[in-house]
């Protein structure tokens, strides 16, 4: 095994929901680099919870589908029981977000000595998230940045890199979607420093499949205005 930047003291929380197809390899490529990895199985009605853990991930459970923000809110308070955690990186279970984004937003973090570092698909044009749905971020992206304060170029991007500090600072009270700008309110709220970093989010034939690219931004736009 090869570590990378930051491996020992570094958590991965996965949200975990229905994805008992992928989240094994998932895991087992993290694994291979970061061996700290949480899995919050978030009610899911398939075995994702038990391809996780055999693959090495330590496995929370929500007794009911809760949402991804109170998954997530659930793995960072895992990660900070353990006292030398120093960083959290949130990473999604159905293989769109790449290990060496991650292994580089660390490093970035580690350089720059900022509190977060969130990823961005419209750095670069590696992501290709189709026309509605590049419509929709871009326009959830406007709303945030003009609510919270921040200036980002993405603020639905679930791959994120937050410091201890960071995740002491920061409350999740959004259960849903809108938990992505509730953090960045509270990135401007608690005035931490950050930076962006281009990464490739991965649309996958399996993601398609499932139709989430398309309804992640209609549940993005429908918890932005009812939150």
């Amino acid at each position: 095994m090869t570590l990378g930047p930051g491996a020992e003291t570094t958590w991965f929380v996965i949200p975990l929901y229905d994805e008992a197809a992928v989240v094994a390899e998932v895991v087992s490529k993290l694994r291979e680099t970061y061996p700290l990895v949480v899995c919050v199985d978030d009610g899911s009605r398939d075995d994702s919870a038990a391809k996780a853990e055999a693959a090495g991930a330590v496995v929370v459970r929500h007794p009911y589908n809760m949402g991804q923000g109170a998954a997530l809110k659930t793995g960072i308070d895992y990660a900070l029981r353990d006292p030398s955690m120093m960083r959290v990186v949130t990473f999604d279970a159905d293989g769109q977000h790449q290990v060496a984004d991650a292994a580089a937003m660390i490093e970035k973090m580690q350089a720059e000595q900022v509190d977060c570092v969130l990823g961005s698909r419209f750095l670069d044009r590696r992501t290709k998230p189709g026309f509605l749905k590049g419509i929709v971020l871009r326009m959830a992206t406007l709303f945030t940045n003009f609510t919270s304060g921040v200036r980002l170029t993405d603020t639905h991007n679930g791959l994120r890199v937050l410091s201890r500090h960071a995740c002491d600072e920061i409350s999740i009270e959004q259960n849903r979607m809108a938990h992505a700008s509730e953090i960045v309110s509270e990135i401007g709220r608690h005035e931490l420093t950050y930076a962006e970093y281009p990464v490739h989010i991965l649309y996958t034939d399996y993601s398609k499949a499932k139709g989430q690219p398309l309804l992640n931004a209609i549940n993005i736009v429908t918890d932005l205005l009812f939150k």
